[in-house]
Order: structure tokens, then C-alpha cells, then sequence
């Protein structure tokens, strides 16, 4: 008899901890690519259509302050699998750098206590995966239509609109995995990379709309050297053919890469579309101001025709978590590699520690845990997003992660997380941003240039929060500059980041 109930009692514990296992969440990462919070309806956008974006936001939380480390594609994916700056987990520009996926993720971590874990889409670290049980990531960059992807299996190309094979991809891995669970799963988009390529069911969607042109449009970046020195104006660096379409001659369309690639149904809709966009322009002979107002109205057109099937297809993942009774226990995190310029400053692109490029849209879903249509005001960074899943999915969280996790503040819209936030931007090449680092607080940001531009930026946010004027050396934010330098010094020291240690120390100010 007591053999017995020695026997039940281990068949309950085995028991117990499936039934635990079973638990423990599943988890979704929707990454895009260069989508500027400025564009979703959730976040306060007047003419975006992001219906399903804004259904996570309206189920589960909107992040107001979520920021990244690095703003720049490769090295904002290596963070978020590393939960370290680019620094420590190596990859510090899309130029030079190649990740190592040796290191630790929050993915081999997840893996390695039961989870089934994937990525589809664009990764864009190389294809060399670890810590995955499948990947089909797109090869490099990735291309709009009929791109190629990496597998186990070698690369393979696949037919027809990026969004949608992603998103093809993506609900296969999860239907074959049946009721096998817990699983992680992060769907990678193309969009809204350059060079916009809608679906050209898309086309005309935005057409009509007048677009507000940016109040910092037109500016001319006064105490502020590096901006000068930029080259991602959309007046003098946006490209006529390369970016907007605007070809001479079909000739000249059809000969680039992006339309080589197409089959004849996708390159007639292309021709279709944007040839009488081109006779229209042609004909009133737009020169200056004119011309660049035009360029940017084509943008935010281009933009956000791009942007609508990635959130078409948001949807169709939102709706199968639903139908196979998934979705109440699924974390679904919605967020962008970065924030980007639609105009501000004149600008489009990333890479600044300025808000628009600092700044990621970044929202959550957890039934049962996140308060359906909350705000959480707490200042987060991409970093911190693997210790917060490896909270949630109670696994230990590696000790060599710099991120913090936020579980504590998921339904606490007004708890601080993060007083200081630091940034570094590695990258020396590609339209002429300078190298910086910088930290920021609820009102300040001190930036400090180097390799192009030698400087420093000062930047008070109540007063000025489209970062117009450097105040840097006005003589009423001394205490300020020497204040918010300490804590610059102190985030330098935390994140054990030694190159901008040495510059912190060379003296400019002379």
C-alpha cells in the first residue's frame, strides 16, 4: 500500500510540473522594421491606419517612453536577443560588425527549459542562427517581392509579397507544432524599411491625404553641428528614382533591381500606379520648396501604403492566437528595431539619439497580467525586454544581461523604471552621422560627438522638446551640464562601455 502511494504521488509531481510547464506563457515578438511611433493610430497618428497594432494596444498596454540603445537596425536586433548593449554583445554597426551567436539569448535560454522557439523574417545578423528549433529568416536586407530565406535547408526563394510570406511562414511553424507548448516565436518584417515597396493592393490608400509638413522641417539645425553635416534630408538626399519611383523612362524602372526582381503581373501594377504619378509631376515642373514638399508628401504616400500590409498581417496573427485559443495565454509584443523621421528636422532615416530615432513604439499584450487599453509611462529600453520574458517564463535570468526587467511595472502606468537611459551610436559611415553617446533623464539629454563632429549637445525637453536649440553653453544650464555629465559618466561606468569612457575624458571644452 505505501508502494503505492509512493508511485501516485511521483505520477503527481511529474503531473504537476507538465501542468506548470503548460503555463508558462507563449510568447510573440512582432519586430518591424523602421516603423516611427509617429505613424500608428494608438499612438496618437491622425491619417495612419494601424488597426491591429492598435488592437494590442487596446488589449493589453501602450509603452509611452520605450526607447532603444542603439538606433540602428543589426545591432537593435543583437540587443534585444542579448539583453546587452552593443558594447558587450559586440555588434555595434551594420558596417563592420558580425554577430556572434555563440553568446547567450533570452531564445537558448527559453530553449534550453522546454520552449520551442523560432524566427521568421528579417533578422538581418547573419544566418548562422542558435538557440532556435527553426528559423527562415530573410537573406540580409531582404527584398519586398519574391525575396530569398535562410533555412537549416540552405537558402530558397519564395514567391510573391513580403508581409504575407512572413506571415505565411510564421503561422505554418506554429500549426505544426500542434498542442505542443510553450513556444517563442519572433515574426521579423521588411517593412517599413527603405526602399518602400507597397502591396500594390496598397496603392492609393494614402493619396488623397493632406499631409501636415513638419513645424522642424524647415530647420537649419543652428548650435547644432552634426545635424549640418547629415546627409538624409528628404529635399536634397531622398533619391527621385531610388525612393519615390520617379523613373525617366520605363526603360530606366524596369533596369532597377528592385523591378528586375519581379514577375510580369507585379511589374504591370508597378508600371500602372506610378507612371502617371510621374507624367503629373513632369508636367507642373516643381522646383525648391515646392519640389521637397512634394518629395515629402510622396513619402509619408510610399510609407504608409508599406506599412499597410505588415499591419494587415499583424491581424492575421492576432486572429489565429484567437481561434486556436491561444491568445489568453500568449505574450504578444509588438515594437520597431528603432523610431525614424517622417519629416521632422527635415529628415527621414534613424540613427540620432534625438526622439524621433530614440524613441520605438513599443506595445504588450498579456491576458490576465497587462490591464486591457493601459499606458505605462515608466522609461524602458529594448534591452530590457529578454530579462522581462525570462521573468515571465520563470527562468533565471543570465547574470551578464545589462537590461532590467519591467515585470514590476506592467500595471503600474505611472512607476518609474529606468531614471537615466544611455545610448551609443557606433556607426561612421552611411549619411554622415557622427558617432555619439549620450544619457537621458524626464527633461534633459546630453549628448556627446565624436570622430566627425568633436561637440556636445544639451538639450532641455520641457522647454524645447523638438530639440531646436543646444544649450550647451548657455551659461543658465552650467549646473545642469555639469549635473547631467555625472550621470552620463555613471551609466558609462554601469554598462561598462570604455570607448566612450576615453572620449568622456577628452577634453573638447578648451
Amino acid at each position: 500500500m505505501f508502494k503505492k502511494y509512493i508511485a501516485l504521488s511521483l505520477v503527481l509531481v511529474v503531473l504537476s510540473g507538465h501542468l506548470i510547464a503548460q503555463k508558462r506563457p507563449n510568447v510573440v515578438i512582432i519586430l518591424s522594421d523602421d516603423h516611427a511611433y509617429q505613424t500608428i493610430g494608438a499612438y496618437g497618428s491622425t491619417y495612419a491606419h494601424t488597426p491591429n497594432i492598435d488592437r494590442i494596444a487596446n488589449e493589453g498596454a501602450l509603452f509611452k517612453r520605450a526607447y532603444v540603445n542603439n538606433s540602428i537596425c543589426g545591432p537593435s536586433r543583437a540587443t534585444l536577443l542579448t539583453g546587452k548593449y552593443s558594447h558587450k554583445n559586440g555588434f555595434r554597426d551594420n558596417e563592420t560588425s558580425e554577430f556572434d551567436f555563440n553568446q547567450d539569448s533570452f531564445v537558448k535560454q527559453l530553449q534550453g527549459s522546454g520552449y520551442n522557439t523560432a524566427w521568421v523574417g528579417k533578422i538581418h545578423l547573419g544566418e548562422k542562427l542558435q538557440g532556435f528549433n527553426y528559423f527562415d529568416v530573410l537573406v540580409g536586407q531582404g527584398t519586398y517581392f519574391n525575396p530569398v530565406f535562410a533555412s537549416k535547408d540552405g537558402r530558397k526563394q519564395t514567391k510573391g509579397y513580403v508581409s504575407d510570406i512572413v506571415t505565411d511562414k510564421a503561422l505554418g511553424w506554429l500549426e505544426g507544432l500542434g498542442d505542443k507548448e510553450p513556444f517563442c516565436l519572433v515574426i521579423g518584417h521588411k517593412a517599413t524599411h527603405r526602399t518602400w515597396m507597397p502591396d500594390p493592393q496598397d496603392f492609393g490608400k494614402f493619396d488623397s491625404i493632406d499631409f501636415e509638413i513638419p513645424k522642424t522641417f524647415y530647420d537649419d539645425y543652428a548650435s547644432r553641428d552634426a545635424a549640418k553635416l547629415q546627409e538624409m534630408s528628404i529635399d536634397k538626399d531622398m533619391q527621385m528614382e531610388y525612393d519615390l519611383k520617379m523613373f525617366p523612362t520605363l526603360e530606366a524602372m524596369m533596369a532597377d533591381g528592385n523591378f528586375k526582381r519581379m514577375d510580369k503581373k507585379q511589374r504591370d501594377q508597378y508600371i500602372a500606379y506610378y507612371r502617371p504619378i510621374y507624367k503629373e509631376l513632369e508636367a507642373k515642373k516643381l522646383k525648391g520648396q515646392a519640389l521637397a514638399e512634394w518629395k515629402f508628401k510622396r513619402y509619408m504616400i510610399e510609407y504608409l501604403n508599406t506599412a499597410e500590409s505588415m499591419d494587415r498581417n499583424i491581424g492575421r496573427v492576432l486572429d489565429y492566437l484567437q481561434e486556436k485559443n491561444l491568445a489568453d495565454n500568449t505574450i504578444v509584443i509588438y515594437l520597431s528595431d528603432q523610431g525614424f523621421y517622417m519629416g521632422e528636422h527635415g529628415w527621414f532615416d534613424k540613427r540620432w539619439m534625438y526622439e524621433e530615432s530614440f524613441r520605438t513604439p513599443f506595445l504588450m499584450r498579456y491576458p490576465g497580467k497587462i490591464t486591457p487599453h493601459s499606458t505605462i509611462s515608466g522609461k524602458v529600453v529594448n534591452a530590457d525586454i529578454a530579462p522581462t520574458l525570462l521573468e515571465l517564463a520563470s527562468v533565471k535570468v543570465p547574470s551578464d544581461m545589462q537590461g532590467k526587467s519591467f515585470v514590476n511595472i506592467l500595471n503600474k502606468p505611472e512607476a518609474e523604471h529606468r531614471k537615466d537611459l544611455f545610448y551609443h551610436y557606433f556607426e561612421n559611415g552611411e549619411h554622415a552621422v557622427s558617432p555619439h553617446f549620450g544619457v537621458a533623464n524626464d527633461q534633459y539629454k546630453l549628448i556627446r560627438y565624436y570622430k566627425r563632429v568633436e561637440n556636445w549637445e544639451l538639450f532641455d525637453m520641457k522647454a524645447d522638446p523638438s530639440e531646436m536649440r543646444n544649450v550647451y553653453n548657455d551659461p543658465s544650464y552650467k549646473k545642469i551640464v555639469k549635473s547631467m555629465k555625472k550621470k552620463l559618466l555613471r551609466e558609462i561606468v554601469k554598462f561598462d562601455d570604455q570607448e566612450a569612457k576615453a572620449i568622456f575624458f577628452t577634453d573638447i571644452d578648451k
